[in-house]
């Protein structure tokens, strides 16, 4: 049995390990001084059109990104799919979340499986997390755009470092590497099942999971979540570098902001987050900052009980915030993401627009801000360089 402290991969075995005990390796990317600056192509915010679905081809330019879903929280909705995200770098695809119906709007992008290369989850809520085993499990042993025998790379939050409140789930909460062997455990049936017959593999060899811990003497934990730091570095391969920092998210603890930078671009995505010092220093001249969006104001509409509204308030961003935050950040594009509420009922695309176009006017923001849709596909190209 896989245990949490594998390091190395046996037969049917996937290695995982806690990242802070990974050896840094320099690389060329660790060298980049300047990272080309981008031209921004996607629906014009203020136009009134609903954003185009995504091309058939998203790796048709060096760095894409596509918002497989834009809706917040865990109750599901008709109109949008659960928070996800997918960066296509040089033509492989790393994911951002897998909120409820990543993988089919994953295909319903375009992309095909083969080109994953892997998944980041930013925290463990149900709505980032719900469809993540399910890439595994799905395409497990399945052939053509459907299916990757491949295995790819998991970062993700460590463990809490508290106990369960879950009933019949004793023990310390798990982090991303827990997580994974629990899902294999709990769906253990169809991949025996399908091995026994010959025609599928263990979903859990796909994966090499590893937990994504707080670098050491850094000050955190699950009372002091994300105290200010400096960003720190995940992960880096050819294609890209990925750093990251803690964000304040109420009681989640690991909860992280993501950045990817490319030779074509810089993407950011701040992940579940009130507003926070530590998103604008990672975000810093990034070409595009992926940043979920509150309206307090739909949150009565819905009729949600006080204590359910004065939450989220405590615990996400008002889209009003968005324009200071892309100012201080001095990003070329601020994409609103996570939509709370996603119900258009409760927030017309009209209503987030007018926000969205005054905290800009307000903040004295010149770059520019779109309003993300399911199946937004924005391409970033490559364009005059800049120092950073």
């Amino acid at each position: 049995m896989c245990q949490a402290s594998d390091h190395t991969s046996d037969a049917g075995c996937p290695a995982v390990e806690p990242l802070q005990d990974r050896a840094q390796a320099p690389s060329r990317r660790s060298l980049l001084g300047a990272v080309a600056a981008s031209a921004v192509a996607a629906a014009p915010l203020f136009a009134g059109a609903p954003a185009a679905a995504a091309p058939s081809n998203p790796s048709a330019t060096p760095l894409s990104l596509t918002l497989l879903g834009t809706n917040s929280g865990p109750p599901p909705l008709a109109t949008r799919y659960g928070t996800s995200s997918a960066l296509v770098v040089n033509g492989r695809t790393y994911v951002i979340d897998c909120g409820r119906g990543a993988v089919s709007q994953y295909m319903r992008a375009g992309l095909s499986m083969p080109s994953l290369a892997g998944i980041f989850l930013t925290h463990l809520h149900a709505d980032h997390v719900v469809d993540y085993y399910a890439f595994p499990m799905l395409a497990a042993g399945a052939s053509g755009a459907q299916g990757f025998r491949n295995p790819i790379d998991v970062y993700g939050p460590g463990p809490a470092g508290i106990a369960s409140t879950v009933a019949g789930a004793p023990g310390p909460v798990p982090g991303t590497v827990g997580m994974t062997r629990l899902a294999g455990q709990a769906y253990a049936a169809a991949p025996t099942f399908f091995m026994t017959e010959h025609t599928g593999i263990d979903p859990a060899t796909l994966l090499r999971v590893h937990d994504v811990l707080p670098p050491p003497g850094t000050v955190a934990s699950a009372t002091n979540t994300a105290p200010a730091m400096a960003p720190f570095k995940v992960m880096e391969n050819d294609d890209v570098k990925v750093t990251a920092v803690l964000v304040p998210h109420g009681a989640v603890y690991p909860a992280y902001a993501y950045r990817f930078d490319t030779d074509h671009g810089s993407i950011v995505f701040s992940g579940d987050t009130t507003p926070t010092p530590n998103v604008i220093g990672l975000a810093r001249h990034a070409d595009v900052l992926v940043h979920e969006a509150l309206y307090p104001a739909g949150l009565a509409i819905l009729g949600l009980p006080q204590a359910l509204i004065d939450h989220i308030l405590a615990t996400h961003t008002d889209v009003g915030e968005l324009g200071r935050i892309a100012a201080e950040s001095d990003v070329r594009t601020l994409v609103a993401n996570h939509l709370s509420p996603g119900q258009s009922a409760a927030v017309s695309d009209p209503t987030w627009r007018r926000q969205l176009r005054d905290s800009a006017r307000h903040a004295r923001f010149g770059g520019r801000m779109l309003l993300g849709d399911d199946l937004m596909h924005i391409a970033v190209q490559p364009g005059a360089s800049r120092t950073r």
